[in-house]
């Protein structure tokens, strides 16, 4: 018995919605015949005191006028420089590099390498590309991991450590 009295309910509320929206739309889409009756020059002047000027009306005085045409004229120079050029391959392996010659003997974590790229060149650079870089010098044996350590440190000649401590 409840479950049919909510039903009931639940319709008369849908009804009532559908009612609404439908009286709604009518004014709204007599408000619409209306202004697009108007004249033009009625349609421009100040609304009555007090009344609120439709939607389309508020655009419409809102809107930029119309472009006037130019004579051609020749495209001015640009004003904003180019984008610089892509680095050159192997550009993060040496600003790495060059990090951690300038503190080494002492070891860095990717956080400090980081904030000195940030600091010392200006240049940002995320961790991917540091790691990236870092396993490069590996490679080449200009760097080493400290072991079970997350550090790197600068070697020197080719693979001796300059503090092996």
């Amino acid at each position: 018995m409840a479950k049919t009295a909510l039903t009931q309910l639940q319709e008369q509320i849908d009804a009532v919605r559908r009612e609404a929206f439908a009286d709604g739309y009518r004014a709204a889409m007599q408000s619409i015949r209306d202004f697009a009756s108007q004249p033009p020059a009625a349609s421009a002047a100040a609304p009555a005191a007090g009344a609120t000027p439709p939607a389309s009306a508020r655009r419409a005085r809102t809107a930029r006028p119309a472009r006037q045409p130019q004579p051609a004229r020749r495209p001015a120079a640009r004003a904003v420089p180019r984008p610089a050029q892509r680095p050159q391959r192997g550009t993060n392996a040496k600003l790495v590099e060059e990090v951690l010659q300038s503190i080494a003997p002492r070891a860095a974590r990717p956080t400090e390498i980081r904030n000195a790229l940030s600091r010392d060149k200006g240049v940002a650079m995320a961790f991917t590309s540091i790691r990236h870089a870092l396993g490069q010098l590996e490679a080449r044996h200009t760097a080493e991991q400290i072991a079970d350590t997350k550090t790197w440190r600068y070697v020197s000649h080719g693979g001796t450590a300059r503090n092996s401590g």
